[in-house]
């Protein structure tokens, strides 16, 4: 069999101003044909997990496109089209195909598209026809449509938040697909969607009650009949219609126990809505309590700056804070190149007078830095374990560390580059176990690199690009009425 692989992938915060542009997927990463078994071949990425599939379930990948980008703003118009026209063109170079491979984030917006990976998705069946599978893995984040369920013949969603099972989500796409294309499956999908926003604390896997969800979502996975069960926490930053958690089973050839599962799901989902939430501490609290704490490392989690989530990654608001309280060892890092430049202007191992972070972000000043320079990097580094996102190789841009009386060190990015790797640090020179305090820009993703060293962990009410609680939001395309945006008993009179 000749299975086409590919994808698109972008998690979109239209509640950022700027866009996504083309240069954005050059950067984090843009392949076709065999460039795709170069970077993703080996990567702890869904991806990864349908070229190790080819060999397991016995087909013959062909790739076509692949693209993935930091999250951040809406994707533009220009770069939505010009990618999206570029798969199409890959697939049908592909030639004859039996199936059709696709890696979606499911969270993707572009200027002119509410609903980017359904049009995806829809212009790749238009193409294959309707008898040629069409099977996508999506993030544990998508907003998922009934045009998502409608084009395709199979989703698969991570089911782990950090994300560390892309790979076998991957696996188990290929594995459905290549049964699909010889015929020993006909895999239909229903989908349920109850009206709630979940908080993103309360979206971590191993959090009650998500956590007890999931597993039930994994014992009906594993009944006869049922090819894929899954339960995804949606995106709260994105200002669509079919924003919110998603339910999506597929079941073999019997679409009336696709549906009722779905629904079984969806129910229980629903009856767990007044525990899907959380109440972190606010900055000056958590400061002080992180200050208080002996076991170290203490982990600050900067919800408002979550860079995974599309965020600045240029927030001031805890190292100011923390300054103010008179921290030592505390490690904070911010995007900021003008920063960095400056760095490598003064040179390692002298002095630089800059104000860094603040210039995106504007909930903090900018931070007034006089310090020393201690190192100067390229920012790449390897991650060789399974991390939330999958990837293997990293790049922060050029990279510069400050030391700060104290002993506080300011990291300082080019590129927005998300916490979900130690080697982040690590390749500094930086032992994050020996810092008293650690501000990660994240919300739960950070966890999979950070709790194994944590001596304590205390989540930021901070403000930005990426609070936690989505009342915090004007909404203006939701589906409305929704938890916890309207009334309870309004909400409630209308589903299920």
């Amino acid at each position: 069999m000749r299975i086409a692989i590919g994808g698109l992938m972008h998690e979109s915060n239209t509640f950022a101003g700027a866009r996504t542009d083309y240069a954005a997927f050059e950067a984090g990463g843009l392949e076709e044909g065999s460039g795709i078994q170069t970077r993703w071949g080996e990567a702890h990425h869904e991806v990864g997990g349908f070229l190790e599939g080819a060999g397991r379930f016995g087909f013959e990948p062909i790739p076509t496109l692949m693209a993935w980008a930091t999250p951040a703003g809406p994707v533009s118009a220009d770069a939505y089209a010009e990618l999206t026209d570029r798969l199409l063109k890959s697939l049908r170079a592909a030639g004859p195909v039996d199936a059709v491979l696709l890696a979606l984030h499911g969270a993707m917006v572009a200027d002119g598209q509410t609903d980017a990976d359904g049009t995806i998705l829809t212009r790749v069946r238009a193409l294959i026809g309707p008898d040629r599978p069409l099977v996508a893995t999506l993030d544990y984040h998508a907003n998922v449509s009934p045009l998502m369920v409608e084009a395709s013949d199979a989703l698969v969603a991570y089911q782990t938040y950090p994300h560390v099972d892309q790979k076998a989500r991957g696996l188990l796409a290929s594995k459905i697909a290549a049964m699909a294309a010889a015929g020993k499956v006909r895999p239909v999908q229903a989908l349920s969607k109850p009206p709630l926003l979940i908080h993103l604390l309360a979206q971590d896997s191993g959090r009650e009650p998500m956590r007890g969800l999931l597993a039930e979502a994994e014992g009906l996975e594993r009944a006869s009949m049922i090819l894929s069960a899954n339960v995804l926490a949606g995106f709260p930053y994105a200002d669509v219609a079919a924003n919110g958690p998603s339910c999506v089973v597929v079941a073999d050839g019997d679409l009336d126990l696709a549906r009722r599962t779905a629904d079984q799901l969806g129910q229980r989902l629903w009856s767990l809505r007044h525990a899907l939430t959380a109440a972190p501490a606010t900055p000056e609290d958590a400061v002080t309590r992180a200050l208080a704490t002996e076991t170290t490392p203490v982990i600050l989690v900067d919800l408002g700056d979550n860079i995974g989530g599309g965020s600045a990654a240029d927030s001031t608001v805890l190292i100011h804070e923390l300054l103010r309280q008179k921290a030592t060892g505390a490690v904070v890092v911010l995007s900021d190149a003008e920063a960095v430049a400056a760095c490598n202007s003064a040179g390692p191992g002298n002095e630089v007078r800059v104000n860094a972070g603040g210039k995106v972000d504007r909930h903090a000043p900018p931070l007034s830095i006089l310090g020393k320079v201690i190192v100067l990097h390229d920012g790449r580094y390897v991650e060789e374990q399974p991390r939330h996102g999958g990837l293997r190789h990293n790049d922060q841009g050029a990279t510069a560390v400050v030391e700060l009386p104290g002993g506080n060190l300011i990291v300082l990015t080019t590129l927005r580059h998300p916490p979900f790797s130690l080697g982040q640090l690590t390749s500094l020179g930086i032992k994050p176990e020996q810092a008293k305090v650690i501000v990660v820009k994240a919300a739960v993703a950070y966890k999979a690199a950070y709790e194994p060293i944590a001596g304590a962990i205390i989540e930021v009410d901070t403000p930005g690009l990426t609070a936690a609680n989505p009342s915090r939001f004007t909404y203006q395309h939701l589906r409305r009425p929704i938890l916890p945006i309207d009334p309870a008993p309004l909400v409630e009179a209308h589903w299920p």
